[in-house]
């Protein structure tokens, strides 16, 4: 189960709708963050955002986002189709804590920018998560991994700023087709609420877990997997050969159940397969992982460890 290298687009902003934006703000804001996220809110700064997720107590995947600092405040780049749970449940935590939470007024939309010399073009380091002010937004290096380009927080109908800087207007199509390419799991689509954990998504090697910092809601499930190898199952991408089939189908191999199949478009998808089977079958014993009638070959992608 082997790599595979990724064609970049041309330079190509496209528009994330589905996203929304939680803002935390409050003279306790980054302490109560700091108690409840897998990674480290003292790294986030007006040159540095991060990756993190909310975790059940019993280290289940409920929310992940991406955390920038915003004049002293802290903005969730967020699912945009959930955001009202997110809301409850760290409405839920904050008790006496001095915190503000709310969502930000539809003033503000989350753009992807891609394609080859994103980076440069964007003016962001190539460091996972690197940051600067941009057009009365921000634009940061996506922290997970680099390859998929920068994310740029942008008053909504200032788009156009982009144009400046040698991109061109794409769709979410062309954005979510890299995604897939490079692995990289999304909200909603291969990350099960109250099902999935994090370091099956991979979590760790993109960037959203620091295991070095305190105490977080989950943090004793999600140790326990690392330090002691716990880990049989991953999302991983697959090539699909015909039709494909809906999110949700059982993949099998030689009669036995080994995974499912979650998001996919134009001939890949995500799949969470159990990993001795999914090598196996990339490996040299011809015996393919199927799910409905199609036919799926997995990749390992080039940032993964295992």
């Amino acid at each position: 189960m082997t790599g595979r290298s990724i064609d970049s687009p041309a330079l190509t902003y496209a528009p994330l709708r589905g996203r929304a934006l939680v803002r935390v703000a409050g003279e306790d804001a980054r302490g109560y963050l700091q108690g409840l996220v897998t990674n480290d809110i003292d790294k986030v700064s007006a040159t540095s955002a991060i990756y993190a997720a909310l975790l059940t107590p019993q280290g289940k995947y409920l929310h992940d986002f991406f955390v920038v600092d915003r004049d002293g405040a802290l903005w969730l780049d967020c699912d945009g189709a959930r955001i009202e749970d997110l809301l409850r449940r760290l409405r839920m935590y904050r008790l006496r804590a001095k915190v503000e939470i709310d969502v930000l007024e539809p003033a503000h939309q989350v753009h992807a920018l891609f394609g080859d010399g994103a980076l440069a073009a964007a003016g962001v380091s190539p460091r996972p998560g690197g940051c600067r002010d941009f057009d009365g937004g921000v634009v940061f290096t996506d922290p997970r991994l680099a390859e998929v380009g920068a994310r740029a927080i942008l008053p909504v109908g200032d788009a156009a700023a982009l144009d400046g800087l040698g991109f061109r207007a794409g769709a979410e199509a062309d954005y979510e087709a890299l995604r897939l390419r490079l692995g990289l799991p999304q909200s909603g689509l291969d990350m099960v609420p109250d099902k999935s954990l994090l370091l099956e998504c991979g979590f760790d090697e993109l960037h959203g877990v620091d295991f070095e910092k305190g105490c977080y809601v989950g943090q004793e499930v999600t140790a326990r997997m690392k330090h002691r190898n716990l880990v049989r199952k991953r999302i991983l991408p697959v090539l699909i050969c015909g039709e494909a089939p809906p999110p949700g189908t059982p993949i099998v191999r030689a009669g036995i159940e080994v995974g499912e199949l979650r998001s996919s478009h134009d001939g890949i998808g995500l799949a969470l397969l159990k990993l001795d089977y999914a090598q196996a079958a990339a490996g040299t014993e011809q015996v393919p992982l199927t799910a409905g009638s199609a036919t799926l070959t997995p990749e390992k992608p080039q940032w993964a460890r295992f």
